[in-house]
């Protein structure tokens, strides 16, 4: 990213990750990025798309914030190349990097403003928001109402393995609906549900 900021070390605490037992310098900020990114990818919507109702802003919202998005944008901007850690597995840890992206934004606003954010944000986000033409439903959503629709039932969610430790945990869910089975494995409970999800619909639906 080419983005220069005034104040440095509040560069460097976006980027700088735990060491031994000291806490990651980059939580603190990670937690602000993501009520700006938040505030910034709602008004791209709400002026997008002025005719959606607030159920299909929330799915497309969802989707704009997601660890994946953030990830990929993560990857785009190099912070892979930059992150400050002892450990280079981590550098190319999605959960991570997702962390890590908000955490320069929210870097960004207190070193110049909401403004240099969005500056920063819309032209990145702008093309993910536009690759989209329906607002995206969320994979076990989706899972869950195919389940209903079709067989009057709802999928079953089950942890099989965990792996790695508590900094690094990978988790592999199954999720069963009828005689119908998919797995899925992600960095917390929750994406490994939902690409078991998306792995289930995609196996159905052939």
């Amino acid at each position: 990213m080419r983005t220069r900021f005034k104040n440095k070390a509040l560069f460097d605490q976006a980027i700088q990750l735990a060491s031994g037992s000291k806490a990651a310098a980059y939580e603190r900020l990670e937690f602000f990025g993501d009520r700006v990114l938040g505030l910034i990818v709602a008004e791209m919507l709400y002026n997008a798309y002025p005719d959606e109702k607030e159920g299909s802003l929330a799915k497309r919202f969802v989707a704009l914030t997601r660890e994946g998005t953030l990830a990929e944008v993560a990857h785009l901007w190099q912070l892979n190349k930059l992150v400050k850690t002892s450990d280079p597995a981590l550098r190319e840890n999605d959960s991570i990097l997702s962390d890590v992206c908000e955490a320069i934004l929210g870097a960004l606003y207190l070193d110049q403003g909401l403004d240099a954010v969005k500056e920063l944000v819309v032209p990145v986000w702008t093309p993910l928001m536009e690759a989209n033409k329906q607002a995206p439903q969320d994979p076990k959503s989706a899972c869950q109402e195919w389940a209903q629709n079709k067989f009057k039932c709802l999928p079953i969610y089950k942890v099989i393995d965990q792996i790695g430790d508590d900094k690094n945990p990978v988790f592999k869910v199954q999720v069963q609906v009828k005689k119908h089975i998919a797995f899925g494995v992600g960095h917390n409970k929750k994406e490994a549900e939902k690409e078991a999800a998306q792995n289930l619909l995609e196996q159905y639906h052939g």
